[in-house]
């Protein structure tokens, strides 16, 4: 992997905001209680192995295909990728519902989502997120709903946003960055309102996880300073180093929104899917023995080593998206340096694997075999720790253009294993505890 994350290779004010909730939405949003027995067989507590696939709506890589689908339509497309995932043998689908400071289901805080209609805030006429729950429910496949945090949009142009969209009415909020736009991190507001966003779709859906990806503060563009001055002299405190402050500023949405995740629905996990290397070894003598060209500590202000160890995510999903024997990366050295950081935490670990690349030219000779990805879960068995595997994405599990996942599923998933609760404790843990931000241990 590159500069840029999978999500963007795949292809070349807190409470309610005016104008958002129209009528039929209005009643759509009574249709969803929270239960006391809501709390899903999860990912981050339940038993057996997870056998998932992400599924990105953002520029529409998987689902919808394109925007502007009728209901039909775009309800027959998710159908087909949930039924790929039960036909090769999976258990868990990620699915993307907050792509852009957007929604896929009638939110109260932020407009419909584009990647529906073509058309920023434009009401698809039915509600995406009800329906792939009851789709995926219906075939014995959980549903994390997937959210990033931060990115507002593609473009870095705010007249093209939604009328009224939270970032419009608060410019002060947004920093334009790499040719988009990013809510800052560093803004207290900002972190309250953009979990109120996630977090009413936890209350109103039998979701059975929630899921972050890779991108919090966004992967460093060359040439470019993410601006984020003032808030840094408003809420900088004591902290010298801006790095350590920016951490600080992802550690505590992480530890709020677990926190919130819990009260809203007890039972359910919070997990994240990191970029695969936390730090090098070449910086850190705790990093993994790698050369990779971003760090998530470093350039994404995720210290992940330190979530995962003190036990502030339920599951963690890294992207060891490079071949057994790659000299930057290496597949066989990640694994181990992810099981090593997992040990003891109780948080459940799954390796994400780039299912995309097999058979794409441009990849190393490894991607060429078929049978590569089939050698990934044939390691993974062989450290404890790694409880599963998610692939990305979803197109490809469903079209499998060189016969990869077909060889992943002859080889390890000939017997359907269902997700099921067990006894690991995740549930009942106390309050994260505190420690100094930045630290990386």
């Amino acid at each position: 992997m590159a500069r840029i994350s999978r999500r963007g290779m795949a292809v070349a004010t807190a409470g309610t905001i005016g104008g958002f909730l129209t009528l039929s939405q209005a009643s759509a949003a009574t249709r969803h209680p929270v239960r006391p027995d809501d709390a899903a067989s999860a990912a981050g507590g339940g038993g057996g192995e997870l056998r998932g696939m992400w599924i990105a709506s953002v520029v529409n890589i998987d689902w919808p295909p394109e925007p502007g689908l009728t209901p039909r339509q775009a309800q027959t497309e998710l159908v087909a990728l949930l039924d790929a995932a039960v036909a090769r043998g999976l258990n868990t689908v990620f699915l993307q519902v907050r792509p852009t400071a957007d929604a896929f289901w009638p939110s109260p805080h932020e407009p419909w989502s584009e990647w529906l209609t073509g058309v920023p805030g434009q009401d698809p006429g039915w509600d995406p997120l009800d329906f792939a729950v009851n789709a995926a429910h219906d075939r014995g496949l959980e549903l994390h709903a997937w959210f990033n945090p931060y990115r507002v949009a593609m473009h870095a142009d705010p007249s093209r946003l939604a009328e009224g969209h939270p970032a419009r009415l608060h410019p002060e909020w947004v920093v334009s960055y790499g040719g988009r736009l990013y809510y800052n991190p560093g803004l207290p507001e900002v972190r309250a309102f953009v979990q109120d966003a996630m977090i009413d779709a936890v209350e109103r859906y039998p979701i059975d996880g929630v899921h972050f990806d890779d991108y919090f503060y966004p992967y460093p563009v060359a040439g470019q300073t993410f601006d984020d001055d003032e808030a840094f002299a408003a809420h900088g405190g004591d902290f010298a180093d801006r790095g350590d402050w920016r951490r600080h500023n992802t550690d505590q949405l992480i530890i709020e929104m677990r926190e919130r995740v819990r009260r809203a629905r007890p039972g359910i996990p919070f997990g994240v899917s990191p970029f695969g290397i936390w730090r090098n070894s070449s910086t850190d003598p705790l990093g993994s023995d790698t050369a990779g060209g971003v760090q998530t500590y470093d350039d994404l202000y995720a210290d992940v080593r330190t979530w995962v160890r003190e036990g502030w995510l339920d599951y963690v999903i890294p992207q060891v998206y490079w071949n057994i024997g790659f000299a930057a990366a290496d597949y066989a050295t990640l694994v181990p340096w992810w099981s090593k950081v997992a040990r003891g935490t109780g948080v459940r670990l799954y390796v994400g694997e780039a299912l995309y690349k097999a058979g794409d030219p441009a990849q190393p000779a490894a991607w060429q075999d078929p049978a590569e990805l089939s050698r990934h879960l044939t390691l993974c068995r062989e450290h404890p720790e790694v409880r599963g595997n998610v692939f990305y994405s979803a197109v490809y599990v469903a079209s499998d253009p060189v016969g990869a996942m077909a060889r992943v599923q002859a080889d390890h998933y000939t017997r359907r294993v269902p997700r099921q609760p067990d006894d690991t404790g995740r549930r009942d843990r106390g309050p994260a505890r505190g420690r100094s931000a930045g630290t990386g241990r």
